[in-house]
């Protein structure tokens, strides 16, 4: 059975994508792997440090150690680790926002990207930049930080945290071709706006990362 391992810096996420690879990849076995260090550090440092990085390699390794075909890691804070990863090993090691990059650049020019991490934030917008400039495709991004969005939801006040991040979907990101949600735990406030507050198409890193997943793990098989 093809295994897919999932590195995650909480275990919040790992339903998440439960509940995604159920309905997309039900014949795939989903191992997770959980280090909140990789996300408290980056955070506490302001930036990605050298021993994170050696930290996330390590991850990706015990992921192929365990019987994976692929590695998926789930956050973008994260990134550049992963893509140092992926130089290391001869298996797949993938970045959850990379389909998302490709398609923020696919469907428009002016594209924001909304975080409630500066350590997210920052990454996600390189990446897109990246991505378009492989493309050969000039584009204009947008960062968009909501203060005190992720201080309210680790204070276990979520309802702040919706109504910083639906603030800034909705007037922060007015004239936007496509939005790009940083963090995948920002979807479900775009899910719970009403219909028509946010006039541009938002994109979401775990369907669209999964899917990828799925497909490189299918091209593995034939």
């Amino acid at each position: 059975m093809p295994t897919l391992g999932l590195i995650h810096n909480s275990p919040v996420l790992a339903p998440v994508f439960n509940e995604i690879a159920a309905r997309i990849m039900p014949d795939v076995r989903i191992l997770h792997f959980v280090d909140e260090s990789t996300i408290k550090n980056t955070i506490a440092a302001g930036h990605l440090q050298k021993a994170t990085m050696r930290q996330v390699i390590r991850l990706v390794g015990s992921t192929f150690d365990a019987g994976c075909d692929v590695a998926l890691v789930t956050c973008s804070s994260i990134g550049a680790a992963v893509e140092m990863a992926a130089q290391l090993y001869d298996q797949p090691v993938l970045r959850v926002d990379r389909a998302m990059a490709e398609k923020a650049v696919a469907t428009g020019n002016r594209i924001g990207v909304v975080a409630t991490l500066s350590t997210t934030l920052t990454p996600t917008a390189d990446l897109i930049g990246r991505v378009a400039e492989e493309q050969g495709k000039h584009v204009e991004i947008v960062e968009h930080l909501c203060e005190g969005a992720f201080e309210a939801v680790m204070a276990g006040d979520g309802a702040t945290h919706d109504r910083i991040v639906g603030e800034g979907l909705t007037k922060g990101m007015a004239g936007m071709d496509v939005i790009v949600l940083a963090q995948a735990s920002m979807a479900r406030v775009v899910a719970s706006l009403p219909e028509g507050a946010v006039a541009a198409p938002v994109l979401a890193s775990p369907e669209l990362g999964m899917e990828h997943a799925r497909d490189v793990l299918a091209s593995l098989a034939k």
